[in-house]
């Protein structure tokens, strides 16, 4: 027992010291930086989620290295070599990354193993693009099995003693980092003196630049956590750098990496947050109204604007109204408004100012009035929560915008990717956020409609920089090449996106029509309060005759409209039997009327019938079910002593009829109503906005009763015929 117990003990202490010679290892982690970016940010938050210590150098110090866009970057080089000069002979590990556009996804003791096992003592990051000289691709090892054949320095790693004997060549600081690194790379005799290697297999390294359809975002069943797998190599690199073109694609996968959205659980959205509690404390800004199209419901837009919850006198209020059809309403928001808000500056469709100058100066003045924000409402965006400000201000982002859809459609004010030539592709997980089936603040290379800014950034914007494209195209645009990044949030339900494709202002009353187009606001606008409560189970409903229903249904201001696109239409029949708008050409039962196909609006009508007249059909008339309902009639009625009065006995061709009446009995007419001859029940009091329903046929003889002063309008469909 005692020789079984020694050796236990020599192979505990073997496996010790192997643990030990893994684990144990120098190594120092270098960044270059010199402004403390959203992405350098993102840099440094992935490095202590992997308990990563990194050293930054130049940060605060001007930046040398020239315009990285096209070549440069020498200035790196020089800083690294200054810094590794007291390690130059010893076997420290130097892990090398840029900074703004590289996330972490792995440990130093992954990244470290992984080094070793390259047998490698110094190793480069690989790209599919020989840059930027590509002259010396034939110099280049031959590889087979990748197409990532060609070093990129973005992302380096070795012995200290090794990459400083790279570093010997002097650069100047406007010099070239990756071509300088080549030339070192394609000297055979120095690249097999240092071990000099490719990471081929992107088994540390992973450029995005060329190989987006090479990379896959996973997600970890046990930890929860995001990664990246190279579908070539089937590795999974443990730093990702979106060099290039490729950023946009970096900033969609750092909304996961690194623990920032684990068990779908957006974590990186609840860091960093500030308090908006009290009122007191909220900072002043200026709030950018535009009216830049026509579009339908503005009035319920700047309902909306007036419920925000935010001291009015700490928003100083800018409008710019560019569509004269829309002066009357935006008129009456500024002189029923201004006087709450601490300054209100306006400009209207007479100064001719277009949308991008309108857009720049809405800046401008939030500049000048020392805004800490400026807060961008479009009037298609209808912030529903009075929060919203609140909202997008407490996540402490430079560039905050509310998720908002059109209803029902998955039309929103954001782009989760890019095609190749900047307009609109689908992100992987576009429909996941769109739909809500995850929540949290992501990163995206588009917002428009509504927006928070912080002021730190307003120096740098501009809707006008590319004047071939729209003015939010040229913002977006604009903030991307600056590396601002922009943000979305769906955490709540903020607002919803008005429809205007179809909105035609040459109609009477062009809400109205909009039912298809955007049907929350058509409802909240038209459909009556107490609607509901009729659908109600074991609800009691009016019956003023046997199987006559009474239901409140339509807004007073649903009745109004109606009213004024008919008599706009002004081409009322002239109450004789022959009408050439029925197929036959004879109307039995004349009236003086105009049809819904009249004024355009027979199939949103009928959409009507089916929407909100059938389930009350359905309640009342039980048994009878016919989705949708059928109707060939559906018109307005008027009736006025000197045209008109009354209407004589008959029974109307349908299963059943609706009658709503248009205006108020008493006030805009005198007499007027429907009398049931078999029952001898007569309805005279009818209410603006109700609709009485009941048998078309056989029972429910009936007839017009005079009107003896004013005009009564009346809404009829003979449903089901």
């Amino acid at each position: 027992m005692n020789a079984i117990a020694n050796v236990l003990i020599i192979l505990l202490s073997i496996d010790a010291l192997v643990c030990m010679e893994e684990n144990e290892y120098d190594i120092k982690v270098f960044t270059v930086a010199s402004d403390p970016t959203e992405g350098y940010s993102r840099f440094i938050r992935s490095a202590k989620q992997y308990k990563i210590d990194v050293e930054t150098l130049g940060m605060g110090s001007e930046w040398l290295g020239g315009n990285m866009k096209h070549q440069g970057g020498g200035y790196k080089i020089n800083l690294l070599k200054k810094a590794l000069k007291p390690l130059k002979d010893s076997q420290t590990i130097i892990l090398f990354t840029d900074s703004y556009d590289v996330i972490y996804t792995a440990s130093l003791d992954a990244i470290v193993k992984k080094f070793k096992n390259t047998g490698a003592h110094v190793l480069f990051s690989s790209e599919p693009y020989c840059w930027p000289d590509d002259t010396v691709d034939h110099l280049y090892p031959s590889v087979d099995y990748t197409q990532s054949k060609f070093l990129n320095s973005g992302m380096f790693m070795g012995y200290a003693s090794d990459l400083y004997e790279i570093l010997k060549t002097p650069i100047k600081n406007t010099d070239d980092d990756q071509l300088y690194y080549t030339r070192a790379f394609l000297d055979k005799e120095l690249r097999e003196k240092l071990k000099f290697k490719l990471d081929y297999k992107s088994e540390i390294f992973q450029n995005l630049h060329g190989s987006i359809g090479h990379v896959k975002l996973e997600f970890d069943e046990d930890s929860g956590e995001s990664y990246i797998t190279n579908l070539e190599s089937q590795s999974r690199p443990a730093i990702i750098h979106g060099n290039g073109p490729s950023k946009i694609q970096l900033n969609n996968f750092g909304n996961y990496l690194a623990g920032a959205f684990v068990f779908s659980r957006c974590v990186v959205c609840e860091e960093n947050l500030i308090d908006v509690s009290a009122d007191s404390k909220l900072p002043k800004i200026t709030m950018a109204l535009h009216i830049e199209k026509a579009v339908p419901f503005l009035e319920e837009y700047f309902d909306l604007i007036e419920a925000l919850d935010y001291p009015k006198n700490k928003i100083d209020l800018f409008v710019h109204n560019g569509i004269d059809y829309h002066a009357d309403v935006v008129n009456a928001f500024i002189e029923k408004s201004s006087s709450q808000y601490a300054s209100v500056k306006t400009i209207l469709p007479s100064d001719n100012v277009g949308e991008q100058d309108a857009r720049d100066l809405a800046v401008n003045h939030a500049k000048n009035k020392k805004s800490e924000y400026l807060f961008v409402v479009d009037a298609e965006g209808h912030l529903d929560s009075p929060n919203t400000l609140k909202e997008l201000m407490k996540h402490n982002r430079l560039i905050l915008s509310p998720t908002m859809l059109r209803p029902g459609e998955v039309w929103s004010n954001f782009w989760g990717a890019l095609s190749e030539k900047g307009f609109y592709a689908r992100a992987h997980d576009y429909m996941d956020i769109a739909k809500n089936n995850i929540r949290g603040v992501w990163n995206v290379p588009f917002i428009s409609t509504c927006y928070l800014i912080k002021s730190s950034i307003l120096d740098k914007i501009s809707y006008k920089q590319y004047e071939m494209l729209d003015a939010e195209m040229s913002f977006c645009k604009t903030l991307r090449e600056q590396d601002i990044h922009m943000h979305t949030v769906n955490l709540k339900h903020y607002g919803h996106l008005m429809n205007g494709d179809n909105y035609n202002t040459v109609l009477a009353r062009p809400d109205f029509y909009m039912l298809f187009d955007n049907r929350p606001d058509w409802e909240e606008r038209y459909i009556h309060k107490e609607y509901i409560k009729s659908l109600e189970p074991n609800a009691t409903h009016k019956q003023p005759c046997p199987d006559v229903y009474w239901f409140p249904i339509v807004t007073e201001r649903f009745c109004d409209d109606l009213v004024a696109i008919v008599e706009h239409n002004g081409k009322w029949s002239d109450g004789s039997n022959n009408d050439d708008r029925l197929q036959g050409g004879y109307e039995a039962v004349p009236t003086r009327d105009i049809h819904m196909t009249q004024v355009g609006l027979q199939s949103m009508y009928l959409k009507f019938l089916q929407l909100y007249v059938r389930p009350l059909q359905e309640a009342v008339f039980t048994g009878y079910f016919h989705n949708p309902p059928n109707s060939l009639m559906n018109f307005v009625v008027r009736y006025k002593p000197t045209e008109q009065p009354k209407l004589r006995p008959h029974h109307d061709s349908s299963t059943y009829t609706i009658n709503i009446a248009l205006n108020k009995a008493g006030e805009d007419y005198e007499g007027g109503g429907c009398r049931f001859l078999r029952y001898n029940c007569s309805v005279t009091d009818t209410q603006k906005g109700w609709m009485l329903m009941h048998p078309g046929r056989l029972t429910h003889f009936h007839e017009g009763l005079e009107t003896t002063k004013g005009t009564r309008y009346i809404m009829i469909s003979f449903v089901d015929p």
